[in-house]
């Protein structure tokens, strides 16, 4: 019994990392496990479930009852980023200034409200009106949640509850295609409202619970916190265990740290290149191929969410490996490998079984999300507000960038084979593997002179004794 004890203690210690050093620190992990992971994955799945309907919408009746054309669903995805990009920053310092249980609520009922009055939409100009005001809302989730992780989890923790976190949104795009294939078959024309139409109102009562959830149990930062579920030597204990940083002020003086040191330009253009190796899922491009094919709209849902379900299993034993390892250019290498074999495998294009397994690979690649957010948490983690700068700054760098991205490279009217947005793809492998490398080279070499300014201090403190 002993020895089987051992390597279940062992396991557990490998899947979700080191043994607390305290009941009280296990106990107080229990708890900030439950009411924050539970209310940020609900909130990123809804994230995501809210985001990609569109997609399913479009291939499920949504193009021929409004009338749509050419590349208007490009357009729709360009304009929701605009709006996504312009809240980015703006939402995370408002977590600083607001508390997060009150300003995160805001926006999941904010853009739940605005995913319930996309059912009513009767032109196309009208969705364009939403999805910018849904974009904006929608862009505090998902950095906003990586700056509290940042604030509550040892390094050591990080990346398996960041994947988990991530793995929540690829669920939500999973499922909003199985929920449209379901919608389709049991409720369209029920009460004369099209299937599609359907699909935006059950989102949206789906969502704005999690709203309600977060205003009464999120707890904020470890020192803000103000639950009732935390007693005040849990409260202590939450911050005494990060490692101390250093104080600093959210004034005019930030920008002058923030872009002064290399971790703002190197993340951001990281993020840039690595988040369109996600192209060929974020853009749906295996349903607007069987949408061209002509197959059924339950393939049309139903087929892409493999490659979903194979991030998901991706981001969580990332998540792992580089808590276990602390490589995250790793990683990073490795999906640049993956892109790049994924795009050659859609350009062959024939046989088809090329082009679903190459869409079914590339799914691998959705964990850079986890992979690169923990990576700039962890370098950034001695500054707070560095860090929620450096966070929103990655993805409003890459959002900004996919706005016109998705338009040259990846717009519908070029299926059903997208010849030119997969060779950038292919380009994109190329150079973040050779990014990656030069943000690890910058990294060991900050660290060095960091502790050779530490040992110095040292030095200089016994110097002073004697």
């Amino acid at each position: 019994m002993g020895g089987i004890s051992d390597k279940l203690h062992l396991a557990r210690e490998k899947l979700w990392g080191g043994p607390p050093k305290s009941k009280e620190e296990r106990r107080l992990l229990l708890k900030i496990d439950w009411f924050i992971l539970s209310f940020c994955c609900a909130a990123f799945f809804c994230n995501y479930l809210d985001r990609s309907n569109i997609n399913n919408a479009y291939v499920s009746g949504m193009k021929e009852d409004l009338h749509m054309h050419g590349n208007q669903i490009t357009r729709i995805t360009a304009v929701f980023t605009a709006g996504y990009v312009i809240g980015m920053i703006p939402n995370n310092l408002m977590i600083l200034r607001v508390a997060p249980h009150i300003w995160f609520p805001f926006t999941i009922l904010a853009w739940g409200l605005l995913t319930l009055g996309t059912f009513a939409v009767t032109s196309v100009t009208q969705i364009y009106c939403i999805r910018f005001f849904q974009g904006i809302f929608e862009s505090s989730t998902f950095i906003g949640t990586q700056y509290i992780l940042g604030s509550w989890y040892t390094s050591s923790e990080l990346g398996k509850r960041t994947a988990l976190f991530t793995a929540s949104g690829l669920l939500g795009q999973m499922i909003s295609g199985a929920l449209q294939s379901g919608i389709h078959k049991t409720l369209h024309n029920h009460h004369g409202i099209a299937g599609w139409r359907w699909l935006f109102i059950i989102d949206a009562c789906i969502t704005i619970p999690i709203a309600v959830y977060g205003l009464i149990l999120f707890p904020d930062t470890p020192e803000r916190t103000r639950v009732g579920y935390l007693t005040a030597e849990e409260k202590q204990l939450a911050v005494s265990r990060l490692p101390k940083r250093r104080e600093t002020r959210l004034d005019w003086s930030v920008w002058k740290r923030v872009l002064g040191r290399w971790h703002f330009y190197a993340f951001a253009v990281l993020w840039a290149i690595g988040g369109e190796l996600e192209s060929l899922g974020k853009h749906n491009l295996l349903g607007l191929y069987l949408q061209d094919m002509g197959r059924s709209i339950s393939d049309r849902n139903n087929y892409p969410m493999v490659g979903f379900g194979i991030g998901i299993i991706a981001t969580l034993l990332s998540g792992i490996y580089i808590d276990l390892t602390g490589q995250h250019w790793h990683m990073g290498l490795y999906v640049s490998v993956v892109g790049i074999v994924a795009s050659v495998m859609v350009l062959v294009y024939r046989p088809e079984g090329l082009i679903f397994a190459g869409h079914y690979i590339a799914g691998q690649v959705w964990c850079v999300q986890t992979v690169f957010f923990a990576w700039a948490n962890w370098v950034c983690r001695r500054d707070k507000e560095e860090r929620s700068i450096v966070l929103a700054t990655m993805n409003m760098s890459n959002n900004a960038w996919t706005a016109w991205w998705s338009i040259v490279f990846y717009s519908a009217d070029m299926g059903p084979r997208f010849t030119r947005g997969c060779w950038a793809m292919v380009a994109c492998g190329g150079v973040l593997a050779v990014w990656c490398s030069g943000i690890k080279w910058m990294q060991e070499r900050e660290e060095r002179a960091r502790k050779e300014e530490i040992a110095l201090e040292e030095v200089g403190t016994r110097e002073e004794g004697v």
